[in-house]
């Protein structure tokens, strides 16, 4: 398996010298088998608009998962060029709702955006995902709701037959409770798509300090993620959604101070490459 990092950063892209190394652009991650193009793409930030310099001017064919509907997940969407192409097929995917493509229309189309998916060329469809299991483009694919404020937020596991990673990109589990530690509960779900991955993706937007004010803002401090891969038996760890005020220099510093093996910040534009080492 083959993983893309396309967007890393949360809430809002952020453009400017601060942001380059770890990147500026919102959560998006292509995922392919090995020797193939992207079949699979999780979520559609401001990463998305970046993806032909992965798939080049080849026409995308596969699917979307889009964890939740806020604009930092969807904001690619009009500007994802292999998308828009005759010979294109995106299927996309959200988490289950009254009338799905209705609910996408909403956030791109006129007035809030002059075009809305209809209006790119190739074939595109939208769906909406239950909690369970599924196949899409060749992948066994978990869904299970997790908490995040504002809507139905999905988190995921991906396994493509020989390592598998989970994708929790907003969570917020201190709205479960503090749990043992005070960042949040350690629950069922969350246990149950991260255990014994390859490679967990997890939301990290905030600094132990700044969580003491916003632990009900949706998100999580990072320490939360590094005791998750620990409980879960996760191989490797990234940490995922930084905050938008967070600078390259300040990610350095946090960098730095980690004590945890196989854990580190997610780097824009980085691809990673799991292998049946991985699960030794």
């Amino acid at each position: 398996m083959r993983i893309h990092l396309l967007g890393t950063r949360g809430s809002l892209p952020t453009p400017g010298p601060d942001f380059v190394r770890y990147g500026g652009n919102t959560s998006c991650v292509a995922i392919a088998r090995d020797g193939e193009a992207p079949s699979l793409i999780l979520d559609a930030g401001t990463g998305l608009a970046t993806a032909a310099s992965i798939l080049g001017e080849r026409p995308f064919v596969g699917s979307i998962l889009l964890g939740h509907l806020h604009w930092d997940h969807v904001y690619g969407l009009p500007f994802f060029r292999n998308g828009d192409k005759v010979d294109a097929r995106v299927s996309v995917y959200l988490p289950g709702q009254d009338n799905p493509g209705g609910m996408l229309h909403r956030v791109m189309s006129p007035p809030i955006f002059p075009i809305d998916i209809q209006t790119l060329r190739g074939n595109w469809t939208v769906s909406g995902l239950e909690p369970g299991t599924v196949e899409i483009e060749g992948f066994t694919i978990l869904a299970l709701d997790i908490p995040h404020k504002g809507g139905r937020s999905f988190g995921y596991r991906i396994d493509d037959g020989t390592n598998t990673i989970a994708y929790l990109s907003d969570h917020n589990p201190y709205s479960l409770g503090p749990g043992p530690d005070g960042l949040g509960e350690y629950h069922d779900t969350a246990l149950r798509l991260a255990a014994d991955v390859d490679l967990l993706i997890h939301d990290s937007q905030y600094t132990p300090a700044e969580f003491e004010e916003r632990h009900d803002w949706g998100h999580c401090s990072f320490g939360y993620p590094i005791n998750l891969a620990r409980v879960a038996g996760a191989k490797r760890t990234l940490l995922f959604h930084h905050d938008p005020s967070r600078t390259d220099e300040q990610l350095d510093v946090m960098a730095a101070e980690l004590k945890e093996p196989g854990v580190e910040f997610a780097v824009e534009g980085s691809t990673i490459e799991l292998g049946a080492e991985s699960d030794g």
